[in-house]
């Protein structure tokens, strides 16, 4: 047998590993699940179902440090705690997975996908939530913190593939989008931070009704575990005053920074360092 030939052997059991594996956890016992509840009391009674629906695409739409992720990672420990599987394509890819396992989400039960071309996160998307493999996928299209440009609003045919795919698969679709570019066509949850006292979350639209309905809850409730109780600490920051320093103390102060070196300069950094053809010159006419 050629070394291609043992590659493709090799990679022929891993995949059919992986799907015995998906389909032990499928056929293993567990109760019906028609919504996914985030435990957090406030949020899930925004929505009509209790909780997030399954078979339905929904839209978490606000800006970095909103809450916008946690949600949807609440969502996912949530199909987690019931045994089952849950897919993340990441298209900033920067989710944290220590992160996600500090809110409650089991890093085994999760697959993380990142496309390398931005025009195939929503077709990864519509191909997990179809696949009725996973109770939970969560489309992540933020721009993330390091990238640039714009990114492209969700159109209106592409959030009916991902509303249907979500229907025909079961399980629920999460699509996280910025302010500036929300989508089509699906229900939307608007999330907002409101600097030290929280965050609110808001029902924007909704064909089951509830629009307009909307909560505000403190971040111990989104992260219980960083002890908020309290509430968080908002810093203002003012411009500092002239510096009253004397002169001559300022210039002292400069000349032990420089080291005390020659002139207050540090040789060769600040000034070029002293001949040495000089200084043996120097000595020889001395002898």
């Amino acid at each position: 047998m050629s070394a291609a030939e043992q590659r493709v052997g090799a990679v022929g059991s891993v995949v059919e590993q992986l799907r015995e594996k998906i389909r032990a956890l499928q056929a293993a016992p567990r109760r019906y699940l028609a919504v996914l509840r985030t435990g957090m009391e406030a949020v899930d009674a925004l929505l009509p179902s209790g909780g997030f629906p399954l078979g339905q695409a929904v839209e978490l739409c606000g800006e970095a440090a909103s809450g916008r992720t946690s949600l949807a990672l609440r969502a996912v420990a949530a199909a987690h705690r019931e045994e089952r599987l849950c897919a993340w394509v990441d298209g900033p890819r920067e989710l944290y997975p220590p992160a996600a396992a500090a809110l409650g989400v089991d890093l085994e039960r999760l697959l993380i996908v990142r496309p390398k071309a931005p025009e195939q996160r929503v077709w990864a998307a519509v191909q997990l939530a179809r696949s009725g493999a996973f109770a939970c996928v969560v489309l992540d299209l933020t721009r993330g913190v390091g990238s640039t440009g714009r990114m492209s609003r969700v159109a209106l045919a592409e959030a009916r593939k991902l509303a249907d795919a979500a229907e025909r698969g079961g399980g629920l679709l999460l699509v996280l989008t910025s302010p500036e570019s929300p989508a089509d066509g699906v229900m939307r949850l608007r999330t907002e931070a409101r600097d030290g006292e929280g965050w609110s979350v808001e029902v924007v639209r909704s064909r089951q009704g509830g629009t307009g309905a909307r909560a505000e809850l403190p971040w111990s409730v989104l992260y219980p575990e960083l002890g908020l109780e309290d509430g968080g600490r908002v810093l203002d920051v003012v411009e500092a005053a002239e510096d009253a320093t004397p002169d001559f103390l300022r210039e002292q102060a400069g000349a032990l920074r420089n080291g005390c070196g020659i002139l207050g300069q540090r040789p060769g950094r600040d000034a070029s360092m002293p001949s040495l053809r000089e200084g043996l010159d120097a000595a020889g006419v001395a002898h």
